[in-house]
């Protein structure tokens, strides 16, 4: 964000100044409460698990899907999103990608309020593709800890992003990011490289369209049809240090 700062487009009619004073300008990546979003401890979630002990997160995915009114079938891959429901959030790409996601085999669910037209629009996808969209219009705490536990992705697909948190949680509990490749996104999430399956820790996009955000959740559910791989990138994502210890 601190680079993307110094591009007329994000800094808003600041950017000469970053520009000019761009030896002085750092970026300082947020931190998460590690005890309060925690798959080992956390009260929200109907079962407990960890990067070592990892059965409990299929009972989270089951209860998820039984609590939302979807199919209840573990190879099903579940996307998540716990978001406001606004342009910045990439609600643009979401809807109108949302028949190609749902023809694509996967199950959807969306936390979140914001601007009447998305709202409307999720309303219309929730009554249309019954069983394998959920749109929770809400404010939920208890809900967004289930969601984050209980899910298999998280789509993040921002216009911009300062830092993001949603992605830092959504690794704590084992479920992949699909992230833009924009400010703290970039920052945190690593691309999966077959190559180096060791690193990567989600999936990234980089243009600001619905095609290249499709091409990334394929990406995503192939490595999903992967037992090993998968499993991989869980392990290195429960693994990625979020902490505000290791940002301050």
């Amino acid at each position: 964000y601190a680079l993307e700062l110094q591009m007329p487009f994000y800094g808003e009619g600041m950017d000469p100044i970053f520009r000019r004073r761009h030896e002085a300008l750092r970026g300082i990546l947020n931190g998460i409460d590690t005890a309060a979003w925690s798959p080992a401890n956390d009260p929200y979630i109907p079962a407990h698990f960890s990067a070592k002990k990892f059965e409990g997160k299929a009972e989270c995915k089951r209860a998820l899907q039984e609590e939302l009114g979807l199919e209840v079938n573990p190879d099903i891959p579940l996307v998540v999103m716990v978001t406001r429901l606004t342009d910045q959030k990439g609600m643009g790409l979401v809807t109108y990608a949302m028949d190609r996601l749902m023809s694509a085999g996967m199950e959807v669910a969306i936390l979140g309020t914001g601007d009447q037209k998305y709202e409307d629009a999720l309303r219309y996808f929730n009554d249309r593709y019954g069983n394998h969209m959920a749109a929770r219009l809400q404010f939920d705490v208890a809900l967004s800890h289930r969601m984050y536990a209980g899910a298999d992705m998280f789509l993040m697909p921002s216009e911009f992003e300062p830092c993001g948190l949603s992605q830092m949680i959504s690794m704590r509990y084992g479920t992949l990011p699909i992230v833009r490749e924009t400010g703290g996104l970039k920052d945190t999430v690593v691309q999966f490289d077959r190559s180096d399956p060791d690193k990567g820790n989600g999936f990234l996009f980089y243009e600001y369209n619905a095609h290249e955000m499709m091409y990334a959740l394929k990406r995503a559910l192939a490595a999903y049809g992967n037992l090993r791989e998968w499993r991989q990138l869980i392990f290195t994502a429960m693994h990625s240090d979020f902490s505000w210890t290791r940002s301050a």
